[in-house]
């Protein structure tokens, strides 16, 4: 006689819930996740059936704070807010739904009402089967897309293909198009990838506005995606005007056109804006690290005049500090945040406390997405090389942070620092090794490999068993001789069907 718990339990497992998605609490930041999605069901962000995704989402993070009973509240307030918003078209959307309340049911040992949804997603599934045994409904596969894009970084890249793979089914729907862009947009921001036209980002930024055409959020995004990548000043000025009238009261929004102010030099305008959105939500490590953002770029500038004022540097550093540690505070897993204020406690002569707190941050990168690891190396850098007597490990670092994201603003200022330390240690001394051995590196990482080669040789006649250098200098011949190959090799094609696939993928995005 089978055992009903275990049959139970087989059942459960076949469902498609946020308890089976592989979703690992260690990736999860559960606090910072409970204070975002609190925040947006307080101020009801998002498009159509965003409300309902959040408390689904904050439903999940309950469970795994050890709140069940709360996860049940609120999961039943999504079933709601479901109904309300989607009407005789709900069904769909709720298989994820009644998969967690299933499961809910079942931790809880309520195995009657388990059994109960788990019929519900049967019944569901007989009356709207699926195209095919291979796919899932696109209402499925979109809620594991918002499900992975807003739990963590780490989950983008499955965040994209389950988007995707409901824009395969359901090419023109708003919200899928909306998703996609987003998370496009995301993970181009940590890629160095260069683009000869507009990027993927970009180019389904414009489609999901096509779908959407009064959303600010995506309006704000394609304003810097605009800026940042192909300098169209014009378009994005207009996109944040209309972004704004929009959206005026939404806090993403506010914090995406802050931003682009910010970049713009328009540090009042980004700064009044932001203040006013903490008015009515002060509870955003994001606004917080914005404002703390603007500040520092003000003590920035004070610090290039000869004339700077030390009363105003100090107040720009203080006010700094201030919104740092709040936006810590608030989002305790908050690497970037972080390694900015470690530097500027540094700055302002609290090294102990400096250390320590870098020290924390890089015990925690290996799940950063490379555009963080490279902002947070570059910082840990300057406080080794300027504020810590430690010139040798703040050039490991610096070298470190040229190994991510090519032609970013940090990789430049990182290539920058370097030349102009090993040229100076060059004039000084023109039979420096380590010099030559910076030159090298800086040189590889801009993908002049003849360059960086003839730097490791002049390190090396200098510093002939130099292990380092040695090293650098057979992986840059093996790549040379590679690529000399590769140039005499005649041009490969692919199968006429691989084609025909390529192009297929292409016409979706």
């Amino acid at each position: 006689m089978s055992d009903p718990g275990k049959d139970l339990h087989r059942r459960l497992q076949q469902l498609q819930s946020r308890f089976t998605w592989d979703l690992n609490k260690e990736d999860l930041e559960l606090d910072d996740l409970s204070k975002q999605l609190q925040h947006d069901i307080d101020l009801q962000l998002g498009q159509r059936g965003a409300l309902a995704h959040s408390y689904r989402f904050l439903s999940y993070v309950r469970y795994l704070q050890g709140k069940p009973e709360e996860a049940l509240s609120l999961l039943t307030e999504s079933e709601e807010k479901t109904r309300e918003c989607y009407g005789g078209e709900s069904e769909l959307r709720l298989i994820v739904t009644y998969g967690d309340l299933a499961w809910l049911k079942y931790h809880t040992k309520d195995y009657v009402q388990s059994q109960t949804y788990c019929q519900r997603v049967e019944d569901i599934l007989v009356k709207h089967p699926p195209d095919s045994s291979t796919d899932l409904h696109p209402e499925v596969y979109g809620e594991k897309g918002w499900t992975f894009l807003k739990f963590s970084s780490s989950y983008y890249t499955k965040a994209e293909e389950y988007f995707c793979k409901a824009l395969e089914l359901q090419p023109d729907d708003r919200e899928w198009n909306t998703g996609y862009a987003i998370v496009l947009y995301r993970t181009e921001q940590n890629v160095s990838d260069w683009y000869p036209e507009e990027s993927p980002a970009t180019k389904q930024l414009r489609r999901a506005l096509e779908k959407n055409p009064d959303d600010g959020v995506l309006m704000s995004l394609l304003a810097l995606k605009l800026v940042h990548d192909e300098n169209k000043h014009t378009e994005a000025k207009g996109l944040v005007k209309k972004a704004l009238e929009v959206g005026q009261d939404n806090t993403q929004v506010t914090r995406y056109v802050a931003k682009y102010l910010r970049n713009q030099d328009q540090l009042d305008e980004s700064i009044d804006l932001l203040k006013s959105m903490l008015e009515k939500k002060s509870q955003s490590s994001f606004i917080h690290h914005q404002l703390a953002l603007c500040y520092e770029k003000k003590k920035n500038k004070l610090l290039g005049r000869r004339d700077r004022p030390v009363s105003e540097v100090q107040h720009w550093t203080r006010l700094c500090i201030q919104h740092l540690e709040e936006s810590v505070r608030l989002k305790k897993g908050f690497n970037a945040a972080k390694a900015l204020l470690a530097l500027q406690y540094a700055q302002n002569f609290e090294r102990r406390r400096a250390q320590q707190m870098f020290d924390d941050v890089l015990q925690t990168l290996e799940d950063e997405p490379p555009g963080i690891r490279q902002y947070i190396y570059r910082y840990y850098a300057e406080f080794c090389y300027y504020q810590n007597n430690q010139k040798d490990l703040g050039l490991t670092y610096y070298k470190k942070a040229l190994e991510f994201c090519i032609n970013t603003s940090h990789w430049k200022h990182c290539v920058k620092k370097l030349t102009t330390i090993a040229e100076g240690r060059l004039r000084k001394y023109p039979r420096d090794a380590a010099a030559y051995g910076i030159l090298g590196a800086v040189a590889r990482a801009e993908g002049n490999r003849s360059r960086a080669v003839r730097n490791y040789e002049r390190a090396l006649e200098i510093d002939a068993n130099n292990d380092e250098y040695l090293s650098a200098l057979w992986e840059l011949r093996l790549d040379l001789t590679a690529h000399r190959e590769e140039k005499d090799r005649p041009e490969e094609k692919l199968p006429e069907a691989a084609c025909e696939k390529v192009c297929a993928r292409n016409a979706t995005v």
